[in-house]
């Protein structure tokens, strides 16, 4: 007899963070779904290379928000600690660099798959969890594709003192 998962309901909590390891540095994502009543329905914690916060903070969100419609959710609650992505996302900050422009799209056109979306800008610690995520992420790349990665050499200063 094959067993169907639990549904997961029509509303669910995607909770997303995004890591980068200098800026840009080793980057990872992180994303706790949860269902209305708290209970955790998916994790992703993923590496994603070398990329801005930025670029990781858009990339688990688009993660989150298609995992979130491949489980059937009809309502989403997006919740992140970045205010920049929350903003821009709602359309009331404007997104000026062309690679967040790309992402800003794939994004909102995931976001009208759904019937809402609710965006919540929400305290760093309160989103412990996909932070946590986020960085397993970054450690995971680094200890497998990211071997022998080293970060750029700081610039030398424009003047001496």
């Amino acid at each position: 007899m094959w067993v169907l998962p639990a549904d997961p309901g029509p509303r669910l909590i995607v909770a997303t963070d995004g890591a980068a390891r200098s800026n840009p540095g080793p980057a990872g994502i992180g994303v706790v779904i949860l269902s209305e009543d708290g209970e955790v329905v998916a994790e992703i914690a993923r590496g994603i290379g070398v990329a801005t916060n930025n670029v990781a903070e858009y990339t688990a969100a688009i993660e989150g928000l298609r995992e979130a419609a491949e489980r059937g959710a009809r309502t989403v609650l997006l919740r992140s600690d970045s205010r920049l992505l929350i903003e821009q996302l709602a359309g009331r900050f404007r997104v000026k660099k062309p690679t967040l422009q790309r992402l800003h799209q794939e994004a909102r056109a995931l976001m009208a798959r759904f019937e809402q979306v609710d965006l919540a800008h929400v305290p760093r610690e309160l989103n412990a969890h996909a932070d946590e995520l986020a960085n397993r992420g970054v450690d995971e790349w680094l200890a497998t594709e990211g071997i022998g990665y080293e970060p750029p050499a700081p610039s030398p200063p424009l003047f001496e003192e």
